[in-house]
């Protein structure tokens, strides 16, 4: 069965054409996630926050692992998230992201700051994605992937209609949306098996991409 079968048997959508999806995919060099409703259904408790499932932090560092296999450098990644949230910053720094923005209500802002201090260009990004405040950014940026809830059929149908999303997700936010966008992704452009492997030894090349990983500090900041 190829991926794209595989991926539509879940639910998953492709907006845009395999081939020209996996042609954007080979120029990333960066991920973008929102957080509340990529990581989580979006359900808050006061200001306590919001939580992620471990398997979308799987996810996440097959990506990164993937990637570093293939390039021997690791992808800059980054949550970008209208509010302050404790486990974001929790998450992003066990996991050595660059960063966690908060505060940012438009969000292109924080692309900005990115693409500069990275030397990165808004095209060599993918971003993770779920609602309204999230469009502008999905539409500038190399990629797009849109974590799916079945609640908002037009504005789902709105991004299929202005080209602002790439693919959409069967799986729902907290419920391995994430997990299934990066899995799509590395099945794309890489080798999933390889870095299962690579990560099942835990030593070796698996030993060095944590140091790697690891040296990174995760800056916490509001970009307003």
């Amino acid at each position: 069965m190829n991926i794209q079968n595989q991926f539509e048997n879940i639910g998953g959508r492709f907006i845009r054409p395999v081939d020209e999806l996996k042609q954007k995919l080979s120029k990333i060099k960066a991920y973008i996630f929102d957080w509340d409703g990529v990581f989580n259904n979006g359900s808050k408790v006061g200001d306590e926050g919001s939580s992620f499932a471990e398997p979308d932090a799987m996810g996440v560092n097959m990506l990164k692992l993937d990637y570093w296999l293939r390039n021997g450098e690791l992808p800059a990644t980054f949550v970008v998230t209208g509010e302050e949230n404790r486990s974001a910053q929790f998450l992003a720094k066990r996991e050595h992201m660059n960063a966690a923005f908060y505060k940012c209500k438009f969000k292109v802002r924080a692309l900005d700051r990115i693409c500069i201090e990275n030397n990165l260009k808004p095209e060599e990004i993918a971003f993770f994605f779920d609602d309204i405040l999230d469009v502008e950014l999905a539409r500038t940026v190399g990629a797009s992937f849109q974590i799916n809830r079945k609640a908002n059929p037009i504005f789902n149908q709105y991004l299929v209609d202005n080209k602002s999303c790439d693919y959409r997700t069967g799986s729902t936010g907290g419920n391995g949306g994430v997990r299934e966008a990066c899995e799509l992704i590395v099945g794309l452009i890489g080798s999933l098996p390889n870095a299962i492997e690579t990560r099942i030894e835990f030593t070796g090349d698996y030993t060095k991409y944590l140091n790697d990983r690891n040296l990174i500090e995760t800056v916490c900041e509001p970009v307003e």
